[in-house]
């Protein structure tokens, strides 16, 4: 194959890998705006609908599991289009469901589609950065965060025109689907397989370093996570500014972490993964920390973007080493990965609700800058590995 060819396939399959990642983003953020109305029409009390939600991310860490072996058996190419259908499809049901049983059933299998294309696209975009010889998995991961911001936008404007949730839904499927559509047509097709002589078992990725890996996207995601849930509130009630001024500080963050994304690429390029790491964590612990202490509302609103911006470039690059360091079994390693980092996105806001009740608020979402600095410190886990290392 020449490498003008070569080229273009590469550059397709780009463009078909980024159209996935910004409707993973789309998909999620109709589904979170939408979620009061959800909540509005089935009369749910708070309570009632945190088993609906868990359900959604029990049913996303089952799909992650599951298609990691899939992905490595079948390829990303067959399997992230279909994931990416089922996903669309989907995120119709919780918008007819007609009792909480109903859309507890309905979240969970909702879940295990968002899941399996979580992972699907993620290795589907470590092999098209393996062909395309230099990073690029800043720039698919920005592209969920712009896909995130269009499908709230789109969420809002349904119900600001009193559109139902199931309109809502409908209409972001529809156009989710003739993307997943396009970059069927597009997408990068490379099946990664064991080098001559090596074994099956020596192609499996070591449970250790690929555990190691999680981690670090488990301590990335609790910061995600506190952002989402606790920025508002921490400078509302904490803080003492208005509801509209507590809504600025997850809007930094937000596009903190959009723009971290855009540049972040050529930083890891210019920088190497393991120092781009190393100063987003620092970033994130330094910068957010060092608000804490101040406790002023504009400086909290600073320090969320920093929080933003420092963890913006963290979870791709351990996806690119996951995926890059066990080239042979990609899916599982990026499964692993993708699986611990879901569970501190969920578990990480609980976890400083509850510190919260003991020591305040303030002092417990110290907890996202001490593991930010934690894999500042532990960043060399990222560092390319050899053949013999693997």
């Amino acid at each position: 194959m020449s490498c003008a060819v070569i080229d273009r396939a590469a550059a397709r399959g780009r463009v078909a890998v980024s159209l996935l990642f910004f409707s993973y983003g789309a998909i999620l953020g109709a589904w979170t705006a939408r979620i009061p109305a959800i909540k509005h029409v089935l009369g749910l009390s708070d309570g009632q609908l945190s088993v609906g939600l868990l359900a959604f991310a029990a049913g996303a860490i089952t799909g992650m599991q599951a298609i990691g072996r899939p992905v490595d058996r079948y390829g990303s190419a067959r399997l992230m289009v279909p994931a990416a259908l089922a996903d669309a499809a989907l995120l119709v049901a919780p918008g007819y469901a007609p009792n909480l049983a109903m859309l507890v059933a309905s979240l969970y299998a909702f879940g295990v589609a968002h899941g399996a294309l979580n992972v699907a696209m993620n290795v589907n975009g470590v092999e098209v950065q393996r062909e395309w010889g230099r990073p690029i998995m800043s720039s698919l991961h920005a592209a969920y965060s712009i896909g995130g911001f269009v499908g709230a936008a789109v969420g809002g404007l349904f119900a600001y025109a009193g559109g139902s949730a199931a309109a809502t839904f409908l209409a972001v499927a529809a156009v989710v689907s003739a993307l997943a559509l396009w970059a069927g047509r597009w997408a990068y097709r490379s099946h990664p397989q064991p080098q001559p002589g090596e074994s099956a078992t020596a192609a499996m990725p070591r449970p250790t370093g690929v555990l190691f890996l999680g981690v670090l996207v488990f301590c990335c995601l609790v910061g995600e996570g506190a952002a989402a849930d606790w920025s508002a509130v921490y400078l509302r009630d904490n803080l003492g500014t208005g509801a509209g001024f507590a809504a600025s500080a997850y809007a930094a963050f937000a596009v903190a972490m959009m723009a971290g994304r855009l540049v972040g690429d050529r930083l890891a390029l210019r920088f190497g993964p393991v120092a781009l790491v190393r100063g987003c964590g620092l970033l994130a612990a330094v910068g957010f920390g060092g608000t804490l202490l101040i406790g002023r509302p504009a400086a909290g609103v600073i320090g969320f973007a920093c929080l933003g911006a420092g963890l913006s470039c963290i979870a791709p690059q351990v996806f690119s080493a996951a995926g890059s360091q066990h080239p042979a079994a990609a899916g599982k390693a990026i499964a692993r990965v993708a699986g611990l980092g879901f569970l501190g996105f969920v578990v990480g806001p609980v976890v400083i609700g509850a510190a919260a009740e003991l020591v305040g608020l303030p002092t417990a979402l110290a907890i996202p800058a001490v593991l930010a600095l934690f894999v500042a410190a532990t960043a060399t886990a990222l560092a390319p590995r050899t053949a013999a290392q693997r």
